[in-house]
């Protein structure tokens, strides 16, 4: 399996490479505008030079196999994924010095069609059904879109960011704080959003040995919390990549860069992987709403 997925890394990277941005040897996939018009390439918007450049990716299967269908939820009232949009949208008018392109990379027409009914300047790619299996790593989506939105819109990126469908509440800041971080840092290859861990791997956390439990951290020795080092826990809401690091990685591993964090709130991020995660957090999203202005701002600023 792992091999499996190397390959198809491997195989990116060198058409990646080769072709920069065609990922199909022969004809590459259209891409569409998310109403489903084909862009043709003279419609497509010039970037300036001198402008950062930013691709804002949402990717999203149709065969989530632990909960069925949760790209297409509705969430306290309004579709799940248009939460990611919105606090798309509030960036890119925060940061009107950026330019922002958006692309929706899914193999479900169902998502496409929701997103295109409010949102229609997002460019749907349409996966093919090499990326479309449960093991394929997320790198291999990422950069599929990286490859074909530069073709399509005859520009180099300089940096690529994912938000993902199902952490709903993410702040438009979160989104400026995980971007700016990385933009400030030209060092990291990555930076991805955080919350500080409730427990530590020196003391409260321990690792399963078959027919009895050890610590999670052989060589803890550290009597007090506040002598051990700060843990985080990755909450896979926001990534923010180096366009180089991201195009030329053929192994999916984030770790093999160098990597910053930008913190979250972490009652306000929990990602939903079950019907139980989904309720929760719809409990957890009515107090933000009620009692923090900026998780508001995000709902109320979906399209109707």
């Amino acid at each position: 399996m792992k091999q499996k997925a190397q390959s198809i890394l491997g195989e990116l990277a060198s058409i990646f490479g080769k072709y920069h941005g065609k990922f199909w040897r022969d004809t590459p996939p259209e891409a569409f505008a998310a109403n489903g018009a084909v862009l043709p390439k003279e419609s497509i918007r010039k970037k300036e030079p001198n402008v950062e450049k930013l691709l804002i990716t949402i990717c999203g299967r149709a065969g989530s196999k632990g909960f069925k269908n949760k790209n297409l939820k509705v969430f306290c009232g309004k579709p799940l994924v248009y939460y990611t949009l919105s606090a798309a949208s509030l960036f890119k008018a925060a940061r009107p010095d950026v330019q922002v392109d958006i692309c929706l990379n899914t193999d479900s027409q169902a998502l496409a069609e929701l997103v295109a009914a409010k949102y229609p300047e997002v460019v749907f790619l349409p996966r093919g059904e090499a990326l479309g299996g449960d093991t394929v790593p997320k790198m291999a989506v990422f950069q599929d879109s990286l490859a074909r939105m530069e073709e399509k819109n005859g520009c180099t990126y300089d940096y690529v960011m994912d938000l993902d469908i199902t952490s709903p509440l993410r702040t438009a800041k979160d989104v400026k704080n995980a971007f700016e971080m990385k933009a400030s840092r030209p060092d990291l290859d990555l930076v991805f959003s955080v919350t500080e861990s409730r427990r530590n791997p020196c003391f409260n956390m321990v690792r399963d040995c078959g027919d009895h439990v050890e610590k999670g951290i052989d060589n803890a020795t550290y009597t007090a919390r506040q002598q051990a080092p700060v843990f985080y826990d990755v909450n896979a809401s926001i990534y923010v990549f180096r366009r180089d690091f991201l195009a030329n990685n053929t192994t999916g591993i984030l770790w093999d860069g160098k990597i910053g964090v930008s913190q979250m709130l972490d009652t306000g991020v929990l990602d939903i992987d079950s019907e139980e995660d989904f309720l929760l957090m719809e409990v957890i999203a009515g107090h933000l709403f009620k009692t923090l202005p900026e998780f508001a701002a995000v709902r109320d600023n979906i399209r109707e």
